[in-house]
This record gives structure tokens, C-alpha cells and sequence, in this order.
């Protein structure tokens, strides 16, 4: 078990999500550290290659997110998963595996996991969740219950294992580009206005607000005029399924 605490640490802010990675196979483990450390607000505390290491790194370290490996040398990696609720530790918990069965992903999801990524992946495949983890966490800390759209907009975050790739005929750049517009549009959008922005169809501009309603990061609302059908309205509402950087139209992947 290895530590970035003690060897030139970075140093910890109130934002900083603190991560201990876990994978038996240590060159991999390098990666994924290094991935991760791309990342702000991300700080990786700890390596661990078993599942007793994970077990002890925790309880020292008390990361916020446990990047997990399920093949570990001495027990299932889900099997970590409530021997650390036990021990009292609330830690999120992503899966990083190259585990394709459906038990394990049945499993997976029974325990909780934020997330489960299939090896091999490349860099923005890890950076898109790990950011719409840092938007989600950051509701979930930050939320007041009024009512029950309180509770559905939390949840419009937690849909797990969102897919990374836009749906077919759909542009990372054009996504990119309707997720900023919206972002930075004071109160809501209808496509018709969003279209006027962006310079795009009405018809795209439907079609990837409902895209990113449908991924979480944006609410509908409905404006009803003197006749006619109401007009769809969007707000954007953070990373719940997916940010338009970490998607993409399509591709392979590496780790």
C-alpha cells in the first residue's frame, strides 16, 4: 500500500475530494493515479492492491471515493463494500473493473456504487464520471428539502452508469456547445431561443436539451400561452448524467 500523504501532499481545501484507488496490478494502478490527478478537485491519498489493504487505507486515510477493482488477490471486491459500512466508513465507492458479468454489476449496484467503469477505458472516460460525481456529491451536501422537486432534482443525478457516448448522429461539438449555452443562460431556455444562440436547427436544439434532460443536467419546466401547445423550457441543473466534455460521438477505448 502506497500514500501520497507524507511525500510532497497536496494541500487540502474545503472542495478537495480525497481518493484511494484499489487495483492488484500496480502499473494500473499508476495509471488510474494518474488520471485521477489530472483532475481538480480530485487528490489521490492512497494505492491499495488487496482487499485487507483497502480495508486498513481507509480507515487511516478516510477518502471520499474509492476507486474499486472487483478482481483483488485475496477477496471480491464488492465484498469490501460492507466490511467498510460495518467499520463505519461512508465513503462513495466507483467501480473500475474489467468485470462484465451481470451478477457483478447486479451486485454492484445492491451495494450502492456511485459508478462502474469497464477496463480498458481512456482518460475522458474516467474524467466525465468522476466529474459528474463531483456536481452530484456537491448537491447532495449542498441540498435543502422543500419539497418533492427538491428530491427529484437530487436524484436526477444518481441514474448510474450513464453511458459516456452520445447517441448516434449526435456531436461531442455540438454538445459542448448547447450544454455551455445553457449553462450560462440567465433562468430557462426553449430550443427555439437556444437555437437563435447557438446558430443551430430548432430541431438540434431539441433534440440535445432532451438529450441532457434525459442525462440529469437539465429540468424541464412547461410555459403555457393564450392557445396552442405549452413550450418546453430548460434549466441547467449540473453534470447528473453526463458532461458534453466527457462524452463522446463514438470510439474505442484504453487504460
Amino acid at each position: 500500500m502506497t500514500s501520497r500523504r507524507g511525500e510532497d501532499p497536496t494541500p487540502t481545501t474545503a472542495d478537495t475530494i480525497d481518493v484511494l484507488v484499489v487495483d492488484d496490478d500496480f502499473r494500473v494502478a499508476r495509471v488510474h493515479r494518474a488520471y485521477v490527478e489530472r483532475l481538480g478537485p480530485f487528490r489521490v491519498v492512497g494505492v491499495a492492491g488487496t482487499g485487507e489493504q483497502a480495508l486498513a487505507a481507509v480507515d487511516e486515510f478516510r477518502p471520499d471515493l474509492v476507486l474499486l477493482d472487483l478482481y483483488l488477490p485475496d477477496v471480491f471486491g464488492l465484498d469490501v463494500i460492507p466490511r467498510l459500512r460495518t467499520a463505519g466508513h461512508d465513503c462513495d465507492v466507483m467501480v473500475i473493473s474489467a468485470a462484465r458479468e451481470a451478477d457483478a454489476v447486479r451486485g454492484a449496484v445492491r451495494h450502492g456504487v456511485v459508478d462502474y467503469l469497464l477496463k480498458p477505458f481512456e482518460f475522458e472516460d474516467l474524467r466525465g464520471r468522476l466529474e459528474r460525481y463531483a456536481v452530484q456529491r456537491g448537491r447532495l451536501l449542498e441540498t435543502v428539502v422543500r419539497g418533492q422537486a427538491d428530491v427529484d432534482r437530487v436524484l436526477a443525478g444518481t441514474a448510474a452508469f450513464v453511458s459516456p457516448v452520445l447517441p448516434k448522429g449526435m456531436s461531442a461539438e455540438t454538445a459542448e456547445l448547447i450544454e455551455r449555452t445553457l449553462r450560462e443562460a440567465e433562468g430557462t431556455l426553449s430550443a427555439t431561443e437556444c437555437a437563435r444562440l447557438t446558430g443551430v436547427s430548432r430541431v438540434s436544439a431539441r433534440r440535445y436539451l432532451e438529450y441532457f434532460h434525459t442525462a440529469g443536467c437539465a429540468e424541464v419546466s412547461l410555459r403555457y400561452g393564450a392557445a396552442g401547445r405549452p413550450e418546453r423550457r430548460y434549466r441547467f441543473l449540473g453534470q447528473g448524467g453526463g458532461r458534453s466534455d466527457g462524452l463522446r460521438s463514438g470510439g474505442g477505448a484504453r487504460a
